[in-house]
């Protein structure tokens, strides 16, 4: 227990009081651990006897290690580490992220990341390297370190931007086709990656996550199903229709994503065309009931159980049918925000939030994620991630999201109900969804109801 102006406080409120900093009535700007008037004083307005003196820079900090503060600690971490041992400078690309580091605003975090034995390994052993290119990194090891310092790099402009999705998929195709056991087979595979998957990712703005692992997944069924052809003796160039449904008929439903690659190897002329595999029967994933998705809009934005980012996340699923992938793609840009009024554009129509559907984005002005740290300076993100100048996982949020809800049944429930309340081509328009998706779910919708008001009309 120590004592402070006549009273006895815990090693909790000593050790907060060390780190409330401001100006004292006084007029001096430092630590304020004292209390006058139920206002925070520093040390000689209070009395209080606090060694807060950093050695190294004279400010009044709360001091980590030997006399020094967080940030002066975590500068001399970061130039230790950074430093190459062959020419003692930093190269220029990591005088970058060194300078970042440093300047964080929360240091302690900086801290807690930089002083892992992991972390320490990959700064030192990236500081011996003479020159920092996208193609030096894709030759270490792999590893969640290295994709952090690599965002971080992209971020503060020391490297030049890339898709990384799609990088990482050129390198795990690369892997892919040595699990081909026919060699004839892995010719085939090769193609198929460069001309049937790769070509059309290229042409893309930026891959998703959706598109990575949906061709990743395509990809191994295509291995998979090659591979399956060689145990039988058989190849693709031989191939007939038994084969397909005999493939279908002996595995889970994934093996659908067949249909792609037979749909290539037709047109390139490897197997007769006349093959066919049998889709799958849309329409089965079932549709959050109306009483269940008013429980959940209630739980979003009512209860403090879930964060403001989450409860964002929530209200544009539950509220706007949303798809994920597309809800953590919203910027800042596409929200304007006043004293009165919260806007939210998802497709070139500003809709406003009425309170409190408005109070989570108001909420995370004020206070939003991952702002006070080295990853994300200028980030427009609405829902930043973890990594460098990422916005945040959708896997990783949709997880987030399945203890309240299910996210795809509740997005199908909410389209259900607002086609019964207007027009197919004006929920199309401000939602951002093709017509004909909103006109599936409004036949869906008009089928439900006239079975309810046929059931109603027996029962009477």
């Amino acid at each position: 227990m120590t004592v402070w102006q006549s009273r006895g406080i815990c090693g909790y409120c000593y050790q907060a009081a060390k780190r409330i900093t401001g100006v004292c009535d006084c007029g001096h700007e430092g630590v304020l651990p004292g209390i006058i008037n139920d206002r925070p004083a520093c040390r000689t307005c209070s009395n209080i006897k606090l060694n807060v003196d950093c050695k190294s820079c004279g400010a009044e900090a709360e001091l980590y290690s030997g006399g020094h503060c967080q940030r002066c600690v975590l500068t001399d971490t970061v130039d230790r580490l950074l430093t190459s041992p062959d020419t003692g400078q930093i190269t220029p690309p990591l005088v970058l992220i060194a300078d970042a580091l440093k300047k964080m605003e929360r240091a302690n975090s900086g801290l807690t990341w930089i002083r892992q034995k992991h972390v320490n390994d990959f700064l030192l052993e990236l500081a011996r390297r003479p020159v920092i290119t996208h193609e030096a990194l894709d030759a270490l090891p792999p590893s969640r370190t290295l994709d952090y310092v690599r965002g971080l790099l992209v971020e503060h402009h020391a490297l030049p931007q890339r898709d990384e999705l799609l990088a990482r998929y050129e390198r795990w195709a690369t892997g892919a086709q040595k699990r081909v056991v026919d060699h004839d087979h892995r010719d085939v595979i090769a193609r198929f990656i460069r001309w049937g998957m790769l070509r059309r990712m290229r042409t893309m703005d930026s891959v998703s996550n959706g598109t990575f692992l949906r061709s990743k997944q395509t990809v191994t069924v295509a291995i998979g199903f090659c591979n399956w052809l060689t145990e039988r003796d058989q190849t693709l160039f031989y191939l007939n229709q038994s084969y397909v449904d005999r493939w279908q008929a002996e595995g889970p439903t994934t093996r659908e994503l067949v249909s792609r690659f037979i749909s290539w190897t037709s047109k390139a002329k490897i197997t007769p065309p006349e093959i066919t595999v049998a889709p799958h029967r849309r329409g089965t994933t079932p549709r959050m009931p109306h009483e269940q998705q008013r429980d959940a809009i209630d739980l979003a934005v009512h209860s403090d159980e879930m964060t403001q980012r989450d409860r964002l996340a929530a209200i544009l699923v539950l509220v706007f049918g949303q798809q994920i992938e597309k809800v953590v793609t919203l910027t800042w840009d596409d929200i304007t925000l006043t004293d009165r009024d919260v806007l939210i554009d998802l497709a070139g129509f500003p809709i406003r939030l009425d309170p409190p559907l408005d109070q989570p984005i108001r909420d995370l002005v004020a206070a939003p994620l991952h702002s006070r740290t080295a990853a994300h300076p200028n980030s427009s993100w609405v829902f930043r991630g973890a990594k460098p100048g990422r916005h945040i996982d959708p896997a990783h949020l949709r997880a987030r999201l399945k203890p309240t809800f299910p996210t795809l049944e509740a997005r199908l429930g909410t389209l259900h109900e607002l086609t019964r309340l207007a027009p197919v081509a004006v929920i199309a328009e401000v939602l951002n969804y093709s017509p004909q998706t909103i006109e599936k779910h409004a036949n869906a919708s008009a089928t439900a109801y006239s079975q309810y008001v046929a059931n109603r009309r027996t029962s009477i």
